[in-house]
């Protein structure tokens, strides 16, 4: 199995491997192993982690935008959960504004969920970087989905909600970004939009109002 992992450019990073991100062994619940897909180095890069409502639109693409290109500029790369909607956004966004991002899977390599996003993942494996903790022929779990969640918050200095309903995964991600004593951004949105409610509720809570990248490098003081 191993030698198959080995032909399929699958490897295996321990916890006591020199490759083993950082900023992941201080988390709660830090994986034991990770597979990789692509240039591992990138797991030693400063990231921020962006996550968002599945069944975002046009509003979050504009948020995204406007988000990405100084974190960029600034050495960031961008961590997201190769899901539809907002994480598939900002993953694609990074590619074309020529800068590097990490996936983090729900399930093994040789069953990616979503199907549809299976030439982003293609495009990722080349020079960025896919992630999971599950090995390659575990077929994705409901329950995986809000466990991988601490490792994408736990890659990034912070993580940036850009839509969310009040019940949302994202929301999880948060909560893991907290826990893990990382900073938590929001980006507000219309109060009577359903997609906002919980991006909105972060903020009342204390979370970073964002409406650039600026903004998130200021509170990081990387500026």
């Amino acid at each position: 199995m191993v030698e198959k992992y080995h032909d399929c450019g699958i490897s295996i990073i321990t916890f006591r491997d020199q490759e083993y991100p950082e900023m992941l062994k201080e988390i709660y619940d830090p994986p034991l192993a990770l597979f990789t897909i692509g240039d591992h180095l990138l797991l030693k890069k400063q990231s921020i982690a962006v996550v968002g409502a599945r069944k975002a639109g046009t509003y979050a693409k504009k948020a995204i935008d406007l988000l990405l290109e100084p974190l960029l500029e600034s050495g960031f790369a961008i961590v997201s959960g190769l899901a539809k909607g907002t994480d598939a956004f900002a993953h694609e966004q990074t590619i074309r504004l020529g800068g590097k991002t990490i996936g983090v899977l729900g399930g093994g390599f040789f069953h990616l969920y979503p199907q549809e996003n299976k030439g982003l993942a293609e495009k990722m494996k080349k020079d960025h970087l896919i992630v999971s903790e599950y090995p390659p022929i575990w077929r994705p779990q409901k329950w995986h989905f809000p466990q991988r969640n601490r490792i994408i918050s736990g890659l990034a200095k912070g993580t940036v909600i850009v839509q969310a309903k009040s019940r949302s995964g994202s929301l999880i991600t948060a909560d893991f970004a907290l826990e893990e004593g990382r900073e938590v951004f929001a980006v507000p949105g219309p109060i009577d939009a359903p997609l906002s409610e919980g991006a909105n509720r972060l903020i009342q809570q204390g979370a970073k109002l964002v409406t650039s990248g600026h903004d998130i490098l200021e509170e990081l003081y990387v500026e």
